[in-house]
């Protein structure tokens, strides 16, 4: 009797972990897409494309515009923010301090193409995202050239990279990240930034993660495979969990 007891108590320890281990809640991230200035026609795709992404890969995923989403207690539920073509000034000082506290707290920053086209005016924001957005010539093709593999953004993609999108002229551009992908600006017309010309990078900043990919003007970038396992690689690097 003892024996079975025993057993009964073993298989019920051990139902209600395995359950337990089924019901753990999966890391959730935010999407943050306002704009107060140009926007881009790809906010919805982009959406589309990281909710799918997020259930083929084990996250959940809102999206807001709403800055006011940014504070203290709502954040907490987030392993990762990702800033998709947000434009000009989208905080008050209420939300700004949200967000520096949440990536105190170890948060992840995932900025995507417009994301540095964003608070302008303040630099702390600026240095999280890596750089300001100076200017662009029309969109056209244009050689990439990835210089860094040791990242999951990068390790899978070919040493040079063809892509037609809008390629980005920075400024204030910070020295403190690591840069994955430059451009050839001899491969197209309009470059400013020379021959170290950064077009994704990452870095570790005041106790969080960020990651920049200056690719996905475009609606097709959406539907682009070797795109979205480059932005996958990013997101999945910038975690909390990870």
């Amino acid at each position: 009797m003892k024996r079975l007891l025993y057993l009964v108590t073993i298989i019920t320890i051990g139902i209600f972990f395995i359950n337990a281990a089924a019901h753990k809640a999966k890391p959730k991230v935010l999407i943050f897409s306002k704009t107060n200035g140009f926007r881009h026609s790809c906010i919805p795709a982009g959406i589309a494309a990281i909710k799918k992404l997020g259930e083929e890969n084990g996250f959940e995923v809102d999206a807001t515009e709403d800055s006011l989403q940014f504070n203290k207690k709502n954040l907490k539920k987030y392993s990762e923010l990702i800033f998709l073509c947000p434009t000009q000034k989208v905080f008050g000082p209420d939300e700004e301090a949200a967000l520096q506290d949440y990536i105190h707290k170890g948060g992840g920053y995932v900025g995507i193409h417009a994301a540095t086209d964003c608070e302008y005016n303040w630099p702390w924001y600026g240095q999280l995202a890596g750089a300001y957005f100076k200017s662009h010539p029309k969109q056209q093709k244009a050689k990439l050239i990835i210089v860094n593999k040791n990242h999951p953004s990068t390790s899978f993609l070919p040493d040079t990279w063809e892509r037609w999108d809008e390629w980005y002229n920075f400024k204030d551009i910070s020295p403190n990240t690591t840069v994955l992908i430059k451009i050839d600006e001899t491969s197209y017309t309009g470059g400013e930034n020379g021959d170290n010309h950064p077009m994704a990078w990452y870095h570790e900043f005041e106790g969080g993660k960020a990651f920049y990919t200056e690719l996905g003007h475009t609606d097709d970038s959406y539907s682009d495979s070797t795109y979205l396992k480059h932005l996958l690689g990013g997101i999945q690097w910038a975690m909390k969990t990870m």
